[in-house]
């Protein structure tokens, strides 16, 4: 089945290209300050965190490695995590006495995040922390600290720049609101 044209689904742009843009500058500017003169590992959580990372590392100026994770919280076409979370795939890199910056679209009840943060504890590294792009703070339901913010959300279903819905749209240069109902 063809997925809708996305002006159907959306009800407002939250937040513009330009916006995105600027903020994740200004984050690749406190990153690069605190980071110098250390051993940087981002960690991207798969799929939604790719275009975040992306755009993030290329104005970084601190020398960095990569590796990617991916995480099953919702099930197929779910809107809503089912609150277990498994590792669909693990890192290639051992993060043993590395600085860890893991990279994520958006958090919002903060089990995801503190259950990975958890897990990559056992593999000691030096450091940990946590950068996202959007953080639903209001519907936090465990503590999750954020080193590394780019916005504070309202608690509304949001898509594009990374965010799915229903596995399509992530290619949208914005993060957009999806429309509630039919109009």
């Amino acid at each position: 089945m063809k997925p809708a044209d996305y002006h159907d689904l959306l009800a407002e742009v939250l937040i513009p290209a330009e916006e995105l843009q600027a903020r994740i500058a200004e984050l690749a500017v406190e990153i690069d300050r605190d980071y110098r003169d250390r051993d940087l590992l981002l960690i991207c959580i798969l799929r939604g965190g790719v275009m975040f990372l992306t755009d993030l590392m290329r104005r970084l100026t601190v020398p960095h490695a990569i590796d990617f994770m991916a995480l099953a919280s919702y099930g197929a076409g779910a809107r809503t995590s089912s609150g277990q979370v498994r590792i669909t795939l693990d890192l290639v890199t051992s993060i043993a006495d590395r600085d860890v910056l893991i990279i994520e679209d958006i958090i919002d009840s903060g089990h995801t995040m503190a259950s990975v943060m958890d897990f990559l504890r056992t593999r000691q590294p030096r450091s940990l922390e946590v950068c996202t792009l959007l953080d639903k703070a209001e519907r936090r339901e465990v503590h999750v600290p954020i080193r590394y913010r780019g916005f504070v959300i309202p608690n509304r279903f949001v898509f594009g720049y990374g965010l799915d819905l229903d596995e399509y749209y992530r290619n949208l240069p914005f993060v957009g609101v999806v429309r509630s109902g039919p109009d």
